[in-house]
């Protein structure tokens, strides 16, 4: 039975990446940070299953990484652990660095220091935030990077450090450059997971308004289930590489907010231009502002990847679409509203 790690388990992700393990067989050994909350709601379905086991441990401690390393003795790593909000590293950039760039750093010199280097295969989570103000359309693994936020910033040293170390030392060490992916289980601070939720709360009568920034951003967006299947694909090559994985197709944000309205039937209106543009329901009550308190200090326009190599060599391509990705979110939200929401109400 082959072992894995999962730094930043109870994360979109990480969850169902704990999901498709386990249906391999696997020894899934997810990492969480103590918290005075919990903070387990995706993995609590899994939370009893064989072969599951909880570890608390944080990758800014490198103390813990290490001894976590020795006493499970993983066949493979997955870093998917990181302050992973664009907007939030303007905020707090040092710690975004912290987790982001160093984390990988300190899980990348465990398995060094270790005697399980040659055993270990590690992923390392990349964004295709990295290619920020794109330099060609569509990125490949061949575009230059070019960050735009904290977060991209960290993401570049993960993940060239990561080519460093299986360059020098000659560990498994991969790197997926993963487009825009979503789910039900997307956190709620996230522009797709907060518009399908606050177009269901605006349904259902418990909210007015959805506030947004960039309705022109455009970005490739994905399921992830598809994309924690890419990321297990790549560790099981004979040799390390570095894949982008996406679908080959982009959508703005104002597309997402229609798709999302027509599954709920809500008629929109839109009006104006630019950051004064404001969406109308079919009474005229205005549900949907621009706000520049959703603006980044520097934008990333658009975003479009192409994993051609990834289809060649993993023989992966994403299944879901687009629109079965936006009505299961729009679905989920609706109905999970309704029950826990309107009938306490009524």
């Amino acid at each position: 039975m082959k072992k894995a790690i999962i730094f930043g388990v109870t994360g979109q992700d990480g969850s169902y990446l704990a999901d498709f393990l386990l249906k391999k067989k696997y020894s899934v050994h997810g990492i969480k940070r103590k918290s005075s909350s919990f903070n387990t709601e995706r993995v609590n379905h899994i939370f009893e299953k064989k072969n599951f086991y909880l570890h608390y441990g944080d990758v800014t401690d490198s103390s813990t990484v290490q001894n976590l390393i020795n006493l499970i003795k993983p066949d493979e790593i997955y870093n998917l652990a990181a302050q992973s909000h664009v907007a939030v590293s303007f905020k707090i950039p040092e710690y975004t660095a912290n987790t982001v760039a160093l984390g990988s750093l300190r899980i990348l010199e465990a398995i060094r220091s270790s005697n399980l280097r040659k055993k270990i295969k590690f992923y390392q989570a990349g964004s295709s935030e990295m290619f920020g103000k794109v330099q060609q359309i569509p990125q490949t693994e061949k575009t230059p990077f070019y960050p735009r936020s904290p977060y991209a910033v960290s993401k570049v040293f993960a993940h060239w450090i990561t080519i460093n170390y299986r360059e020098a030392y000659k560990i498994f060490a991969c790197n997926g450059i993963l487009f825009n992916h979503e789910s039900p289980r997307r956190g709620e601070t996230f522009v797709t997971r907060k518009i399908s939720l606050a177009l269901s709360k605006i349904k259902l009568g418990l909210q007015r308004k959805l506030l947004v920034g960039n309705l022109n951003a455009k970005r490739d967006w994905g399921h992830a289930k598809d994309y924690v299947e890419a990321q297990w694909l790549i560790l099981q090559q004979k040799k390390p590489n570095d894949y982008v994985i996406s679908t080959g197709e982009n959508h703005s944000v104002k597309e997402f907010i229609d798709l999302s309205a027509k599954f709920l039937n809500i008629k929109l209106r839109w009006k104006g231009k630019g950051i004064k543009t404001k969406a109308y329901d079919q009474k005229g009550n205005c549900i949907i502002e621009c706000s520049k308190k959703y603006y980044r200090p520097t934008e990333v326009d658009t975003l479009l990847g192409s994993s051609l190599k990834a289809k060649k060599d993993l023989n992966w391509k994403p299944k879901i679409k687009f629109n079965q990705l936006v009505k299961e979110m729009v679905n989920s939200d609706y109905m999970n509203l309704k029950k826990n929401y309107v009938k306490k109400k009524r």
